[in-house]
């Protein structure tokens, strides 16, 4: 096959092996005698070495290999699961993941497993592999010529007209290397190269003995071809892990002991062979059997095409928003018609292609396991991860970007909040803490939380270390609710860890992580209870491409404002307005809610005073998390699908302006920030 053609195939797939290696190596160690999770393992790992050999990668399949033994080993109870031979075969898989990034990254996969296959070795109770001398040495050890095929009447006569058509017939006996890793692959390559110079019309075993691997090292075939000897040996030497090739001539002694009858019906029989052979093919082919009868309901698609669908649909938007522009302008009853029907179109088309990029979060979370685990043994701690609601799906852009920053929540829960299992037990807790990670949607958006158990976050620490670092005055504490002060922990260069660790305790992180999740659009709150545990909680959109918004107008120009972080319009009477601490606030169902003049904020020349001589505002009420403001417009405009457009990195600090869209009339509209005027 074509390595670079299926490349991509290979790994695609790898990395699904892989992972399923990996959780079922989790649920392993955490049920060591059941064997049935052992089968599972072998079976990825067997799929990875021979997809590996395959393709050429020597270190993968050598690797696999070797694990696979200890795998055999342990469903045949004659290795325990115990921490130090998981630690090894975890290890293991850390340099399979290794290989498989190099391959993606355009690397040749070489990888220095020499380390790791004798610690493998040591477990399956085997001396360092022979090198050197000694390993050219058992090389030059070769099976000897063991050829004697018999062959039946109808492969008699096939042989016979054969050779009366001047072609030779050759026994040729083929010997792998004992080293080879997977026999079937190494058959299927020698078979490739026979049939390129004739027919195989033998082979002993048979071929699906060979197929499944039921053979030794050896095997025979006999080809029928007009290519001499040494050119077949030469050819079948240039398959790798091939030890040795033996030919021998097949002296052909036409049977003569046959009847006229009996002849002419072997004749017969193996004159129509090639015909039936077609037949047979053709039913197979036309006749869906258990396999045809299923349909395979998924494809792989390059997420480069997704991408390219995504970006033109856009454009369709934008066009969409401007037929129904021109149909509200012409009132024209067979186009609006034909606009309305096409909205509808368009609006379903749009929910396919919005599901098909949406992607379960367990893309993301099946990666926090095994750093649960390694993380918890260098700590010293016991820690139990539980993952709930990992099928919830996000935007793949979203998900891309989500990895890292929960990798910091967690380490940062296990490190600051679970507590060593001594001083959980003195607490009266049980020794192993528990990290609980959720997603779920609600609405329009996706919710991920990220709850521990563990000693909580010391309130009185964080409000000393804010003062002290002047992330906050005593005036301001004054008016923070409790969850506003762990809020702190995001401040930028803020930790409140006494001693500088691998893990954590840098004094960066939680501010990263706090700006990553909101140039997504999402909101990152913290709560916690001293001495209970700590409750991380982040808000993510469903999408980032095309949004719903409500369009409001400040004088001349147009503003969206993501329907995600509306909770309502309305129109106060300016008597209700009332001004605290040099801000103009209204009492709004029992809340006193801070008002944010659009027109102030983005420097807009207001409208001639006539017409803004009423006594009433506009307001669109924002949140972010708990804390909630009012933001005063001129006008309501209505709620539309947008395209978001980025600004470029020309106009990337622009405050509270976090894109721009294309409206139905051409003119540009920027979308507002609605976190920046919160903060």
């Amino acid at each position: 096959m074509s390595q670079s053609e299926y490349l991509e195939v290979f790994i695609d797939e790898s990395q699904e092996h892989l992972q399923a290696i990996n959780d079922n190596l989790l649920q392993l160690e955490k049920e060591p005698g059941d064997l049935s999770i052992v089968g599972e393992i072998f079976r990825s790992a067997h799929t990875l070495k021979g997809m590996g050999a395959t393709m050429g990668f020597e270190d993968l399949a050598h690797l696999t290999h070797n694990m696979e033994n200890v795998l055999d080993l342990i469903r045949n109870d004659q290795l325990e699961v115990t921490s130090h031979v998981m630690d090894i075969v975890f290890e293991a898989v850390d340099d399979l993941e290794e290989i498989i990034v190099d391959i993606s990254n355009g690397g040749d996969g070489k990888q220095d497993v020499d380390a790791v296959v004798k610690h493998l070795e040591t477990l399956q109770g085997l001396e360092p592999a022979a090198s050197g001398e000694e390993a050219a040495t058992a090389e030059a050890v070769q099976p000897a010529n063991t050829i004697n095929e018999n062959y039946d009447e109808y492969e008699w006569t096939v042989l016979t007209q054969s050779q009366e058509q001047g072609y030779q017939a050759y026994q040729i006996q083929i010997s792998l290397d004992e080293k080879t890793m997977l026999k079937a692959a190494r058959v299927y390559m020698v078979f490739e190269v026979l049939e390129q110079i004739g027919d195989v019309i033998k082979s002993t075993p048979p071929a699906d003995e060979l197929e499944e691997e039921k053979f030794d090292f050896t095997f025979v075939v006999t080809l029928l071809t007009t290519t001499e000897a040494d050119e077949i040996k030469q050819r079948i030497l240039k398959v790798s892990e091939i030890s040795s090739v033996y030919i021998k001539t097949v002296n052909i002694d036409p049977y003569k002991e046959n009847t006229t009858k009996e002849k002419n019906q072997v004749e017969e029989k193996a004159n129509s062979s090639p015909a039936k052979k077609q037949e047979k093919r053709k039913k197979k082919e036309s006749s869906p059997g258990k396999k045809g009868t299923e349909l395979n309901k998924t494809i792989r698609v390059n997420i480069d095409r997704l991408d390219v669908l995504m970006n033109l649909f856009e454009e369709l938007v934008i066009d969409r928003g401007r037929l129904e522009q021109i149909s509200s302008e012409l009132n024209n009853t067979e186009l609006n018609e034909t606009v309305e029907r096409m909205s509808r179109i368009s609006g379903d088309l749009q929910e396919i292609i919005l599901n098909m990029r949406m992607m379960p979060v367990d893309q993301v979370f099946n990666r926090f396991p095994r750093m649960v685990r390694s993380l918890s043994k260098e700590l010293g701690k016991k820690v139990n991860l539980e993952i709930i609601g990992a099928e919830t799906e996000l935007d793949r852009t979203i998900i891309d970007e989500i990895g890292d920053p929960l990798v910091h929540l967690i380490r940062n829960s296990i490190d600051h909040g679970i507590e060593h299992p001594d001083v959980r037990k003195s607490s009266g807790k049980s020794e192993e803490g528990t990290v609980e990670l959720r997603a779920y949607h609600s609405g329009n958006h996706v919710f991920i939380e990220i709850e521990d158990d563990g000693a909580g976050i010391n309130k009185e620490k964080v409000i000393n270390k804010a003062l002290e670092n002047g992330v906050v005055t005593e005036e301001d504490l004054e008016k923070m609710t409790d969850q506003q002060m762990y809020g702190l922990l995001f401040a930028s260069g803020f930790s409140t860890a006494e001693e500088v660790t691998d893990v954590s305790g840098r004094g960066v992180g939680l501010d990263v992580v706090r700006s990553t999740f909101e140039s997504l659009g999402g909101v990152v709150t913290v709560d916690s209870e001293l001495g209970k545990g700590s409750l991380f909680s982040i808000q993510l959109p469903l999408t980032l491409s095309i949004i719903d918004v409500m369009l409001v107008e400040v004088a001349e120009e147009k503003y969206a404002v993501p329907l995600t972080a509306i909770i309502e319009t309305a129109i106060v009477n300016k008597k209700e307005v009332y001004s605290a601490h040099n801000q103009k606030v209204i009492d709004f169902r029992g809340k006193v809610v801070p008002l944010v003049f659009l027109h102030e904020i983005f420097q807009v020349p207001a409208k001639d005073k006539d017409e803004t001589d009423n006594d009433f505002y506009s307001l669109v009420i924002i949140n972010k998390g708990e804390k909630v403001a009012g933001l005063v417009v001129d006008s309501l405009i209505g709620q539309h699908d947008i395209v978001l457009k980025s600004l470029g990195n020309y106009l990337s600090d622009v405050f509270a302006i976090s894109g721009a869209t294309i409206l139905g009339d051409g003119q540009v509209a920027l979308i507002v920030d609605t976190n920046a005027l919160i903060k």
